[in-house]
């Protein structure tokens, strides 16, 4: 199976989808935020590993303890997805964090804080 094949972005889409839901309501731990998003997937072409990048918003230190928890309940999530998806190997994930969500959020603000300052035209009596 090729790396971009339609079956393996299949598997992407549908390891992805589950994997949400398993965070989302099937971990308890409370170090886990409730702002974590899988933002993608990417599954080897053996389905043997699997990297998920994972966005959470928030401050440093809700990272720090989300990406701990999901690194300690790795096997409870390996053993959801076995039982939520028929693969021929249950991939091993590793979580990578993405702050692409955070980023844009930043990014966001800042150009709402621009357009506070500057003058509105139909204010100041001019026209285009």
């Amino acid at each position: 199976m090729r790396k971009n094949s339609v079956k393996n972005t299949r598997i992407n889409g549908e390891v992805q989808k589950v994997l949400a839901d398993i965070i989302r309501g099937g971990i308890k731990d409370p170090r886990i935020s409730p702002f974590t998003s899988v933002v993608a997937v990417e599954v080897a072409p053996d389905l043997k590993t699997c990297k998920a990048w994972i966005s959470v918003l928030g401050e440093d230190k809700a990272i720090e303890d989300t990406l701990a928890g999901l690194k300690s309940a790795g096997g409870y999530i390996k053993g959801q997805l076995a039982k939520k998806l028929n693969l021929r190997n249950t991939p091993e994930i590793h979580f990578i964090m993405d702050q692409s969500i955070a980023y844009g959020v930043s990014m966001s603000k800042l150009i709402d804080d621009v357009n506070k300052n500057i003058p509105n035209r139909e204010e100041d009596g001019e026209d285009d």
